[in-house]
């Protein structure tokens, strides 16, 4: 059940002023993407709504926007649950993310100055110490957050967008796996924060093409081994 599947602490508050389906959707959507609201599990409306204080409307409204997104699955008779993503489509998610990513890792290291490469090395501490301290979620905001900056640096608005399109998704993907990548993944950045800084536009291409394909592959890895 529901009330027995969200975390302590794990709902958002529902800030005001905004629409209300808006404000729903979002919570839901990151409930979903933090995997408070796991895989496969039923969505149960009037829960849903007791959980975030609102009425059953607007999260009907939001369900089927999810729906339309590809966050939930909507099956007659049987109710909402949340979408549970085939080996195949995190295959071509991931692979479309390491394409972006490289191109960005590239353009960050021909743009970048001084102040943004900072940003970077303070991302990164914040990211080993949430390791360290077996922050997990804090851990996957980091990574999330240091991916962004990189793409920032970058300074071309049409690869953002992209990014952002597949950024919700990736780290959907990623949470489960944060804790096998650990500590590496962090070394890895701080190589690539090397390259950025050293304005080494090949390198800094070829470690986050690296990079993102040892988070793709960790995470088949795990799904073989959970079958």
């Amino acid at each position: 059940m529901l009330s027995k599947g969200l975390p302590q602490g794990a709902v958002p508050k529902l800030e005001r002023p905004g629409p209300l389906r808006e404000r729903v959707y979002e919570a839901l959507l990151e409930l979903i993407t933090t995997r408070a609201l796991r895989p496969g599990q039923h969505l149960v409306e009037s829960e849903l709504a007791g959980h975030l204080g609102v009425s059953r409307q607007p999260v009907r409204e939001a369900l089927q926007r999810l729906n339309t997104d590809g966050w939930v699955d909507l099956r007659p008779a049987q109710g909402a649950f949340v979408h549970e993503p085939t080996e195949e489509e995190a295959d071509q998610l991931l692979t479309v993310r390491t394409l972006l990513e490289a191109e960005a890792a590239r353009l960050a290291a021909a743009n970048a100055g001084a102040a943004g490469i900072a940003e970077l090395e303070r991302l990164c501490t914040q990211g080993e110490r949430a390791v360290a301290d077996d922050a997990v979620d804090d851990a996957v905001a980091a990574n999330a957050a240091f991916h962004a900056k990189v793409m920032e640096l970058a300074g071309n608005a049409v690869l953002a967008e992209l990014s952002a399109q597949v950024g919700r998704r990736v780290r959907w993907y990623y949470t489960p796996v944060a804790r096998q990548r650990g500590r590496q993944s962090w070394i890895e950045h701080r190589e690539l924060i090397a390259a950025i800084a050293a304005r080494d536009e090949e390198r800094a291409t070829t470690l986050m093409r690296a990079h993102t394909e040892h988070t793709r592959r960790t995470y088949h890895e795990r799904e073989r081994e959970a079958e």
